[in-house]
């Protein structure tokens, strides 16, 4: 292959993502501090090639021929002899990050009530061995999702009513964790940040719940910044246009299609959003989404979830348009592999990983072209969800996890990490 035919397919690859998906053109995130934000090298494992399934491994893990996976953590232990934690219950929405000496964390939630949930850290050395776990946030409630930041912290979510967002060190302590309630009060799930238009998107597990952002003042993100300090700027909900407030897409509005949107700012955003939503009734801005879980930006697109309707969706910010990728009612019977839509994550290549909350416990990859393969499936797990999918720095590694699994079915969390093949 000569160097100009590599480069011409490249460049059809990179507009067939754009029209697949929308990507509008790549947006050079750069990474500020340490730790920095897993940004994989190269172009990462080609999905399209995934192959089949095959007998479920000594784990309960049925993977595709080249992988192989082992489990690096498990709920209520210590992962090695090292460790100052042991590993917390209920694992959920994570994300890895970047450590000097060329080791990096796995960052996730726990999502216990009742204050003993918050964020543990999983570190690993440079030759990927595990040789710490820490508590990055103590206190809080309900951890479910969250999201990482292009400066280099995580922010988690609680999913309560009374809910916020607490931004925590992946290398740090649980002391240095700051709560952000310019973010808004509500059931929070994950966070994305847009670092072009200086804008967080979060979503909101609700059945009547809203799809929000949050745009930073210029004094909050001023252009000399790194970061803005999450303190102040417009909480807003989004609505699409033509549609009245507090209204689900009805049949005959073609979510398929991309359609424009607007944004409103919330109303009381410093007061639960639930609580506001109920004394509003049908004047409560913003279109409905039933059941917002995990949110992913890449390459100038922001893709979340909604498990009330097993969809799939991505906005455009650029083109202010929205529009849904998979529809589990609407797709085809040969492709209705995925359901019970939860965590996502995005791959180098553009490919969007879906972690299922029921189905048959499998991670599927839904690629440009929209078609869906089963990236694993996890057996004997059956009461549990799969959670926390994120890649190593180096793109080489996927972590997982079954949330209310153990080595032998039934537990308070197992960890596992995929490695790709080469």
């Amino acid at each position: 292959m000569t160097l100009l035919t590599s480069t011409c397919q490249e460049a059809n690859r990179r507009e067939f993502l754009r029209q697949c998906f929308l990507t509008a053109g790549a947006c050079g995130l750069v990474s500020m501090g340490l730790p920095a934000r897993a940004q994989p090298q190269g172009r990462g494992f080609d999905f399209a090639h995934l192959g089949p399934l095959g007998e479920p491994d000594a784990n309960g893990l049925c993977l595709p021929p080249g992988f192989t996976a082992r489990i690096v953590a498990v709920s209520g232990q210590e992962p090695c002899a090292t460790a100052t934690h042991a590993w917390h219950t209920f694992p959920d929405g994570g994300a890895t990050f970047a450590a000097p000496d060329g080791g990096w964390v796995y960052v996730n939630n726990s999502e216990v009530p009742l204050g003993l949930g918050g964020v543990s850290a999983l570190r690993f050395d440079r030759a990927g061995q595990v040789v710490d776990s820490r508590r990055i946030l103590n206190g809080t409630s309900t951890n479910c999702a969250g999201g990482a930041t292009p400066w280099g912290t995580w922010l988690s979510g609680e999913e309560t009513n009374l809910g916020r967002v607490w931004e925590c060190q992946p290398l740090g302590l649980a002391s240095q964790a700051v709560s952000r309630p310019a973010l808004g009060i509500f059931k929070h799930e994950a966070v994305a940040v847009d670092p072009v238009h200086k804008t967080l998107y979060l979503t909101e597990d609700e059945g009547d719940g809203r799809f929000y952002r949050f745009v930073c003042s210029s004094a909050d993100w001023p252009a000399s910044a790194d970061r803005p300090a999450l303190k102040n700027g417009k909480l807003q909900v989004l609505r699409f246009q033509g549609l009245p407030d507090d209204t689900y897409p009805p049949a005959g509005f073609d979510v398929t299609q991309a359609q424009p949107v607007e944004w409103v700012d919330v109303r009381s955003p410093t007061v639960a959003q639930g609580i506001v939503r109920g004394l509003l009734g049908p004047q409560a801005p913003g279109t409905v989404f039933k059941g917002g879980e995990g949110l992913w930006y890449f390459n100038g697109i922001v893709y979340f979830s909604t498990k009330g309707d097993n969809r799939i969706w991505a906005l455009d910010p650029a083109r202010q348009s929205l529009q849904v990728i998979y529809d589990f009612e609407t797709t085809a019977p040969e492709q209705r592999v995925l359901s019970g839509v939860d965590n996502l994550t995005v791959s180098p290549r553009g490919d969007v990983l879906v972690a299922e909350d029921g189905g048959n416990m499998e991670l599927c990859v839904i690629l440009p072209d929209r078609r869906v393969k089963v990236l694993l499936r996890l057996v004997g797990q059956e009461d549990s969800e799969l959670t926390g999918p994120a890649f190593s720095p180096d793109g080489r590694r996927l972590y997982v996890n079954s949330q209310r699994g153990g080595r032998q079915g039934k537990g308070l969390g197992i960890t596992f990490e995929v490695t790709l093949p080469a």
